[in-house]
């Protein structure tokens, strides 16, 4: 299984439509093709592989590098591998890439009323930026953009 097929086969169980969040195929094979972006692929286990091999995907995050920083594009889990840790195991992976490739910070930005921000807050994330009405959602509706950033 390449890495694109272990990051799409997460994408289509992890995010749900209604949020607008889920990338497609030729999006994430287009930003991994950028020298700068790449990814990391945690199974079931808590294993990370960069690249994947053939172990089944579990989550992936989906990361842009930049001069002194790095942004974290897109993190998902797959339902049934939720509550193992293995978005934090994801999360402090790309912490240490981030300090590999000599990063002063990370960013990350996500819709307002994401459950995942108990999980960056615990980790030292802190709210740095909002942006109104920022995703349309499935129905046309609007949601709020959060920005956070943390120092490493």
């Amino acid at each position: 299984m390449t890495v694109l097929d272990g990051i799409m086969l997460v994408m289509d169980e992890a995010f749900d439509p209604h949020w607008g969040e889920a990338w497609t195929r030729a999006q994430v094979a287009s930003s991994l093709t950028m020298p700068h972006t790449y990814a990391l692929v945690v199974d079931s286990e808590g294993r990370i592989d960069r690249p994947a091999d053939a172990r089944e995907p579990a989550g992936f995050a989906l990361i842009r590098s930049a001069p002194g920083e790095e942004e974290l594009l897109l993190i998902g889990v797959r339902p049934r591998f939720r509550k193992r840790g293995l978005g934090r195991i994801l999360l402090e992976s790309f912490f240490t890439q981030a300090r590999k490739k000599k990063a002063d910070r990370v960013f990350l930005e996500m819709r307002a009323n994401n459950p995942a921000r108990s999980l960056y807050t615990s980790l030292g994330f802190e709210q740095i930026g909002h942006r109104p009405d920022y995703y349309r959602l499935s129905d046309g509706s609007r949601i709020d953009a959060i920005t956070f950033g943390k120092s490493i």
